[in-house]
């Protein structure tokens, strides 16, 4: 049996932290994973900033409620969850996932959890777990199942690379040279033929 496991930023819908930096004109918020490989690292960065600019959670997910999914991802979706199995693994919080899967009909989505005070100021974050993405990816192929894997930044290379199959969609130039053995994609009609390719969905 086939599962294809998806990051959501970059891949379904467009990068928060970089919608919220806008709205704020907050240049420094405009770093993601596709710029810093440690995870740890960005989010003591962005946790820094919120702090300093006095931004609360709520200020994060009246931007969200504006966001939309990248054109074209609801039917590429649509279309691989009627022909396979499909897991959404992201370093996003639960906090901020919930009205960008409203809008993507719900599909099922393993994220992290974020730490607040009765202020509503983001305090901290709980990982599911580390390393959660390629932690997934390999309890799935323990269970027997086929799993390609797709992701666009740093923090999607390792479930990429220990998935039977993996992929990158529309990736900066850096993780391209940086890796490049790995099949990139930038529009969704040749990435859901590879997904649905013998080797894999067929399975």
């Amino acid at each position: 049996m086939n599962l294809v496991c998806l990051d959501l930023e970059g891949v379904l819908v467009p990068e928060i932290w970089i919608a919220f930096s806008q709205k704020t004109s907050i240049p420094e918020l405009k770093l993601t994973t596709r710029d810093v490989p440690d995870y740890d690292e960005l989010m003591r960065h962005r946790l820094d900033i919120l702090e300093k600019h006095h931004l609360s959670l709520r200020d994060i997910q009246e931007v969200i409620a504006e966001i939309r999914p990248l054109e074209g991802a609801k039917p590429f979706l649509d279309t691989l969850r009627e022909q396979t199995q499909v897991v959404i693994l992201s370093d996003t919080f639960l906090e901020f996932s919930r009205p960008l899967m409203k809008q993507l009909d719900w599909p099922t989505i393993l994220c992290n959890r974020l730490r607040t005070n009765g202020d509503g100021h983001i305090t901290g974050y709980e990982l599911r777990q580390r390393n959660g993405k390629k932690s997934a990816v390999t309890g799935f192929m323990d269970m027997g199942l086929f799993v390609t894997a797709v992701g666009d930044s740093y923090n999607d290379l390792s479930m990429i690379e220990t998935a039977q199959r993996g992929a990158l969609f529309r990736p900066p130039k850096s993780i391209v040279d940086e890796h490049p053995t790995l099949p990139v994609f930038e529009d969704y009609p040749p990435l859901l033929n590879f997904l649905l390719a013998d080797s894999g969905a067929g399975r």
